[in-house]
């Protein structure tokens, strides 16, 4: 038999150990117990590989890698035999270990042997229902394992959240938390996890079955998503969500994301079809990825950063791969608008030289959908040959849009217009360069209309909403929020103009010098925005602490100088709300006692509904009350004033807004003391209504000589009533009528 080198069983499974580690064996281990023993040992099944401090490790049993992360490779035998030359293929099988077992058997499972076994129609008819039902069993519980174990042994105790390796999916995560809602020991730890599973449940369902929704449902399911995920990072009930675990939230997300596009336009022959028949379905896909970088980038560093309770402490997050998958879609998009654009500009005798075979003929034999390192290069040298077929057609066009913008270059708005309807041609650097003279005269323009803006800004910045020399006003909102919102709309205007200047005349000398401009414009706007907010917010929070601002704590006042029932929810606080809620949503952080004093509001806004109709009805019962039965209505009259006296002390009412709990029951007493009495008082007008029925309708016209019996019943009715409301016995006049003053 071959030894050492020479014996191409050793040479099989050393170089495939080199191989997967990536560093060349040592040659001593050509002739190692343990190699020789599995190899030429009938019972001897097993060869593990490790690698430590870049030397490699052999071993006749497995040693499954523990918290260090290290990979294993194992050769194992099918059948026990001794491996020779002319069997090892058919004998051995190799299989790698990564991080642990556990995971290595559910990858397994999951990714190779269930997809076969159970869903392969040839395989699954030779397998047992039972065993089937086993194998899918076990995938579940593997899984269940990884998700709440990460990728590490179970042996450890405990569980980290920060383990993430076993989240591969949106579901993944999901299920996570439902699985930890059910197993975690305490309960603190379950309800937290049930919190979160519901919190994912508008979603969950929508990623599980992400394959069979539309492109349109998917741009909502975006959206969706990142409002599910900012509720759960801001949520205060439990312990705060880990940042590690949203990090891989955000990229299993764009992860699901990127596979739905790749398999939706897969199923289009993007280079070959007309462009008007991918051009939405592309335009779509790109909005998916577009909208999901968006909204990580926005979250972790923008909204997450100012949330004070739970703040964000990483680097802004962007889902890479989905954002290299974007870039390569707009890439096409881009090929296949300058071609139609080149189209409709050229003569119709010069499209021949642009047919979509001849130009996208570089393209053939890739797959623009496969992004990643590997097809870059080919991707590249096809867009260089691709961009050399058009050059000879882009020079001509290049003179076309010369004459086009000559006609418009008078007019600011149609010079602008006009550049952005062809920008993708522009960019073009063949046209780019045709067009020198006349991107500078846009950018010449763009500045004078930046210096514009500054100017008129200059002009309002010192007024209020709707003065002459104010900002412009808006519809219904609060004077801070229309300067922001003011402020803003300018702030966007120059941001939108440095955007058209990146794109189309960042080469230009006098790029640098407009751009300076424009940071020192967009830094004025950020310092007035920021400003107006901490102007608003000192105000309030002084206001806070004056009783006399209307945005005090307390619930109402009974003024002793002309009892009138005054209740402290003024049209401030209900402002106040408006402004909060407004502020918020523009991405501002709200001091925590105006946060607080806002939150007391809006949770009090029906109860100071309920109370305004009260003190309405308490200040108004007199011109509701008919003067001669007031004495009658002397006993509710005073059990209501008695139940708004009850809480005073020292001369003041003392029920605050803050204490939910009392208010609760104080408006429950004075909703049913004014609902008593206002009951009586309509019970008795209604009396008096009828009295004057029976004395001028129905007395006054009966004919005594004719009807006296008519008369005498009417008059018996009369004094049947007045026995009624004689039996009340109601006729002491209350001492705030006799001084003329209050409402009773």
């Amino acid at each position: 038999m071959p030894h050492g080198s020479d014996d191409a069983r050793k040479k099989f499974i050393l170089t495939t150990t080199g191989n997967f580690y990536g560093i060349q064996p040592s040659s001593s281990l050509t002739d190692s117990q343990e190699l020789n023993n599995f190899l030429d040992d009938g019972n001897e099944f097993v060869l593990s590989v490790s690698r430590s401090n870049n030397e490699l490790h052999l071993s006749n049993k497995i040693e499954a890698s523990g918290d260090s992360g290290e990979k294993v490779l194992v050769f194992f035998k099918l059948h026990p035999t001794v491996i020779t030359e002319d069997n090892f293929h058919q004998s051995l099988l190799v299989s790698s270990m990564l991080e642990s077992p556990i995971n290595t058997l559910y990858q397994a499972v999951k990714q190779v042997f269930a997809p076969v076994l159970l869903k392969d129609e040839r395989w699954r008819s030779a397998f047992d229902p039972k065993l089937a039902d086993l194998l899918s069993e076990l995938e579940l519980g593997l899984g269940s394992v990884v998700r709440q174990f990460g990728a590490q042994s179970s042996s450890k105790k405990g569980r980290k959240e920060e383990d993430v390796l076993g989240i591969l999916t949106p579901s993944d995560e999901f299920q996570y938390w439902a699985d930890l809602s059910e197993s975690a020991e305490k309960n603190s730890v379950r309800e937290r996890a049930k919190h979160f599973t519901d919190q994912f449940e508008p979603i969950q369902k929508e990623f599980c079955g992400l394959d069979g929704l539309s492109m349109s449902d998917v741009v909502d399911l975006v959206e969706q998503s990142k409002e599910a995920l900012d509720d759960v990072w801001r949520q205060t009930d439990y312990e705060p969500y880990p940042e590690t675990r949203m990090v891989r939230l955000m990229d299993v997300v764009g992860g699901a994301l990127g596979r739905y596009v790749q398999k939706k336009l897969s199923a289009l022959k993007i280079f070959q079809e007309p462009f008007v028949s991918v051009r939405e379905s592309l335009r779509t896909a790109v909005s998916i990825c577009e909208q999901w970088v968006i909204a990580c980038e926005h979250l972790t560093g923008q909204v997450w950063k100012r949330h004070v309770p739970h703040p964000w402490k990483g680097n802004k997050h962007c889902p890479q791969s989905l954002h290299c998958l974007a870039k390569r879609l707009n890439e096409v998009v881009t090929l296949r608008m300058v071609h139609e654009k080149l189209l409709c500009l050229l003569p119709g005798g010069k499209q021949q030289a642009l047919t979509s075979d001849r130009v996208f003929e570089p393209f053939s034999g890739l797959n623009p959908l496969q992004y990643n390192p590997y097809t870059e290069p080919l991707w590249k040298a096809a867009v260089a040959q691709f961009e050399r077929l058009m050059a000879p057609s882009e020079q001509e066009v290049a003179g076309r849009l010369k004459s086009y913008i000559a006609d418009v270059k008078d007019n600011p708005q149609q010079l602008l217009q006009a550049f952005q309807k062809h920008k993708e041609l522009i960019r073009r650097p063949t046209i780019s360069k045709e067009l020198q003279s006349e991107r500078e005269m846009l950018l010449a323009r763009i500045l004078d209309y930046n210096k514009g803006l500054k100017t008129d800004f200059e002009s309002r910045c010192h007024g209020g909403p709707g003065d002459k020399f104010g900002p412009l006003i808006g519809r219904n909102l609060p004077e801070v929020v229309n300067k922001i919102v003011w402020v803003r709309q300018l702030f966007h205007k120059v941001e939108d103009s440095v955007r058209i200047a990146e794109a189309l005349l960042s080469d230009l000398s006098g790029f640098k010098g407009f751009l300076h401009f424009c940071d020192d414009l967009l830094e004025v706007l950020r310092v007035y925005e920021q400003e107006q907010f901490e102007d608003w917010s000192r105000d309030i929070l002084s206001g806070l602490a004056d009783p006399k601002s209307g945005i005090s704590n307390r619930v109402m006042d009974l003024d002793h100088v002309d009892g009138k029932l005054k209740i402290q929810y003024s049209d401030r606080l209900v402002s106040l709300l408006r402004e909060v809620r407004q502020l918020s949503a523009l991405g501002f952080p709200i001091p925590a006692k105006i946060q607080q004093a806002a939150n007391t509001a809006d949770k009090f806004y029906r109860q100071a509904i309920v109370l305004k109709q009260v003190a309405h009805f308490y200040n108004t019962i007199d011109q509701q009350m008919i003067a001669s039965q007031r004495p009658m209505m002397l006993s509710l009259a005073l059990a209501f004033e008695q139940v708004i006296k009850s809480k005073e002390s020292g001369g003041k009412l003392q029920i605050t807004w803050d204490n939910p709990k009392d208010l609760e029951v104080y408006i429950a007493k004075l909703q049913s003391a004014a609902e008593k009495l206002s009951t009586e008082n309509r019970k008795l007008r209604k009396w008096h209504t009828d009295f004057i029925d029976k004395v001028v309708v129905t007395l006054m016209n009966v004919d005594l000589l004719r009807h006296q019996q008519r008369w005498k019943d009417g008059l018996q009715e009369l004094r049947t009533g007045f026995a009624t409301l004689e039996a009340q016995k109601c006729l002491w006049v209350p001492h705030h009528f006799q001084q003329g003053r209050g409402p009773l």
